[in-house]
């Protein structure tokens, strides 16, 4: 039992309109850190940028920050990515990961990491 739960207790229920996974879906997630090396907006759209990062190679992430972050913003920022999803495309531009962020209203934030940890790292 972990602590603070009774014995015989009902498990706790999920918030409603969020769907459950097992232990076993979330660990095949792969977060990684990711350095930004660059930042741009994405044509013909006001929410998407484009970054390039190194997450112990090279790649580039399509997201919809720029209502939130300017490019120099984020340029240099240790952020947060999951790895090992299929490539998408996003208004024309292929996007080799996501990156993480939390959200509470109407304000957004990166998930992000603190002191001198190198791109490619494990999460979690």
């Amino acid at each position: 039992m972990k602590g603070g739960e009774k014995a015989g207790a009902a498990p706790e229920k999920a918030p409603e309109n969020v769907a459950l996974i097992g232990i076993e879906d979330f660990a095949r997630l792969q977060l990684r850190t990711a350095l930004v090396l660059a930042a741009e907006p994405v044509p013909n759209t006001d929410k998407l940028l484009k970054l390039q990062v190194d997450c112990g190679e090279k790649r580039q992430i399509v997201a919809g920050i720029a209502k939130f972050y300017q490019p120099a913003d984020v340029v240099g920022k240790t952020i947060v990515m999951v790895a090992n999803l299929q490539p998408a495309t996003l208004c024309g531009v292929e996007s080799q990961g996501m990156l993480l962020a939390a959200k509470r209203g109407k304000e957004l934030r990166l998930l992000g990491v603190d002191g001198d940890i190198a791109p490619g790292a494990k999460v979690g």
